[in-house]
This record gives structure tokens, sequence and C-alpha cells, in this order.
């Protein structure tokens, strides 16, 4: 018995059955609903409730990052397009045509946080063109976090749909 298959004994090496995959997928959209833009959603909350000092803040790294991502998205948004939809392409045929059970995971990860991404960059877009600043801004952000939690929770009602079908068909040993 030679050292990596004492390894992959010890660790479970499927991701549905495993308790780190939960864990991540778990910790993948609490950052992404609590993250709006890179901006923490409590400081959203702040800025509404007491204006003034808050509310420029916010106005500041929301302007900061919402030119950040436009500007990548104007440098090289073609190229991360591009190895993004190569990236799902590889994940989607390795996980539907040859059952390839991290491949589906990860696919299962990485396809709705694509959406949040494109959802990012309009999010982003419209904000610079309505100069949004105070109520505007308020609106926008809470918006782009609501489409973020809906999208988190139809991607993990569908992985612990598909990741349920998974254990259930292979069974708890692997066979």
């Amino acid at each position: 018995m030679d050292l990596y298959q004492k390894i992959f004994e010890v660790i479970d090496m499927r991701s549905f059955s495993n308790l780190w995959f939960w864990i991540a997928v778990a910790v993948i959209w609490s950052s992404a609903s609590h993250w709006v833009l890179g901006v923490p959603y409590d400081m959203v909350l702040r800025a509404r409730r007491h204006r003034d000092q808050a509310q420029v803040d916010l106005e500041d790294i929301v302007r900061i990052n919402v030119n950040r991502l436009l500007y990548i998205v104007q440098v090289s948004g073609l190229w991360i397009m591009g190895f993004g939809c190569f990236f799902l392409t590889v994940l989607f045929t390795l996980a539907v045509f040859y059952s390839h059970e991290f491949a589906q995971a990860v696919l299962l990860l990485a396809f709705p946080l694509s959406l949040v991404g494109v959802l990012s960059i309009r999010t982003a877009q419209q904000i610079r063109n309505e100069a949004a600043t105070g109520d505007l801004l308020f609106k926008r952000l809470t918006r782009h976090r609501l489409y973020t939690q809906l999208i988190g929770m139809v991607s993990i009602f569908v992985t612990s749909m598909w990741g349920m079908y998974q254990n259930l068909y292979i069974g708890p040993f692997g066979g």
C-alpha cells in the first residue's frame, strides 16, 4: 500500500459526501452576499442609518471599487471571459459527459458565481452611469445583494439536491 492510497483512504475525496465541501459552499455564499461590489454590507447599513461621514466613506469606497472593476473589464474583460468560458466548458464536459464528481461540485459552485460576477459588472456600470449617490446608491447595492442571495439560494438548493442524489446513488462506501 503506497502513501497516496493511505492518504485517499483517510481523506474522503468524494465531494458531495465531504464535510469540507459543504463548509466551503456555506462560506463562499455567505461571503458573496456580504461583500457587495467589494464593500461589506454592514457599511451600507451604517451609511443608511447615520448618513454624514459614514455615507461619504461608503460613496468613496464604492467609487473606488466600481472604477477598479470597470477598468479590469475594459482592459482584460475579453480575456477573462474567454478563460472563464473555457474553464466552465471543461468543467461542464467533465461533469456531464464523464460523470466526474469533483468537476460536478466545482461546476455547481463556479457557474452561479460567474453569474454573480456578471451581475456585479452590470451593477457597477449602472452606478457609474447614474453617478449614484445617497438613496439611489443604497438601492443599487441592496438590489445587487438581493439578487446575489437569490442566485445563492437556488445554487445551494440545486447543489444539495444533486449531492443527495449522488450520495444515494453511489452509496456511503463509494460502491
